[in-house]
């Protein structure tokens, strides 16, 4: 009776023990799912048994997003704006525990640029202008250079024409191309034993003739040298030569590779996209005040089928009717579009302006 009377008083103290072990298991597992250097403060999380499977699910979701998060180093009361779920990581290989909080991290923002408005009809419109073809850049153009070449020497051709471009018109660079050609000297090896002064002379009058002479004997070494007689085949390269910027590497490359990394930005296509109201500076809504803050505002987003294009385009279109100076907008397609239109066309008739400004 005694036995018995003892070991019905046994019970209880081995269920509390079963509970305390228990509890500290939850704890050890809890610890051990914490990721390093980021612990939570200790808080009430009780729930009772009768509450539904849905409810407890609930509780603890909206527990997760007060949780509290104390950071290793850090002012222990300090609450952190957004706890995500576990769920809205994706990890490849890391393991979770790789993931450390820091302290004021900042997002930057992406302003997604959005396309000028009216710009496909815009397009259509210049598009539907040069059908005729009669701009000296339709055949004038870089790319017509050595086009009676096979592939590698026509490459090399290229690539002095557009050296030569440079603030040069179509019709002086490509007479320059045709003396050069007719010398038997788009050819690197010829170049560069043919003396300077004696090329300067065969490309004058080429803007800054004599200074591109040097650029075009240098580069014609280098090729020779260093590709095999051919033409450097990537960005970066043509860059590295001297005298070839931006805009003359990826002329290169759209003609000479057929490899349209960007857009080819000159004075023509600066000054219509500016006119058009396509382009602006950084943050800003103002114009832009080189090529290359230009090229990389088309960029952002005229689609890329339209890069290589868009060049000849807007070059021939500067050159029959969107000119420097006095544009002609009354022969404009799109003059009822333009942002621009009239605004810089200068009437030969004061009576005429006088009425249009009242």
């Amino acid at each position: 009776m005694h036995l018995a009377f003892l070991a019905r008083l046994s019970l209880p103290s081995a269920a509390m023990r079963g509970t305390r072990s228990s509890s500290r298991t939850v704890r050890a597992s809890r610890a051990e799912l914490s990721p390093p250097g980021v612990r939570g403060v200790k808080r009430e999380s009780s729930v009772s048994s009768d509450i539904s499977k849905s409810d407890m699910v609930a509780s603890v979701k909206r527990k997760k997003v007060k949780r509290v998060l104390q950071v290793n180093g850090e002012n222990p009361k300090k609450e952190v704006d957004i706890v995500p779920d576990i769920e809205d990581f994706r990890y490849g290989k890391a393991s979770p525990s790789l993931i450390s909080l820091q302290k004021n991290v900042r997002v930057p923002s992406v302003v997604k640029v959005g396309a000028p408005e009216n710009w496909e009809a815009i397009l259509k419109g210049i598009k539907n202008m040069r059908l005729s073809g009669e701009a000296p850049v339709d055949t004038m153009g870089c790319e017509k250079a050595g086009s009676r070449l096979p592939p590698k020497e026509k490459r090399f051709a290229v690539l002095i024409s557009t050296m030569m471009s440079s603030q040069t018109k179509d019709e002086v660079t490509h007479a320059a191309v045709e003396r050069l050609s007719e010398k038997g000297l788009l050819d690197p090896d010829a170049i560069v034993r043919t003396d300077e002064a004696t090329l300067a002379n065969l490309i004058k009058p080429v803007g800054f003739y004599q200074r591109k002479a040097k650029f075009i004997k240098e580069a014609s070494k280098i090729c020779l040298e260093h590709f095999g007689g051919d033409i450097p085949s990537s960005l970066n390269e043509l860059l590295a030569l001297k005298g070839v910027g931006p805009k003359m590497a990826h002329l290169v490359m759209s003609i000479a590779w057929k490899n349209t990394q960007g857009i080819c930005v000159d004075t023509h296509v600066h000054r219509i996209s500016n006119r058009l109201g396509w382009v602006f500076r950084e943050g800003t809504k103002q114009k832009t005040t080189t090529p290359e803050q230009t090229r990389m505002s088309l960029e952002k987003w005229l689609p890329k089928d339209e890069w290589e294009p868009i060049n000849p385009l807007l070059v021939g279109f500067g050159q029959t009717i969107c000119t420097p100076l006095r544009p002609k907008c009354d022969l404009c397609g799109i003059n009822n579009i333009c942002p621009s239109a009239f605004k810089e066309s200068s009437s030969p008739n004061p009576k005429q302006k006088k009425m249009r400004s009242s």
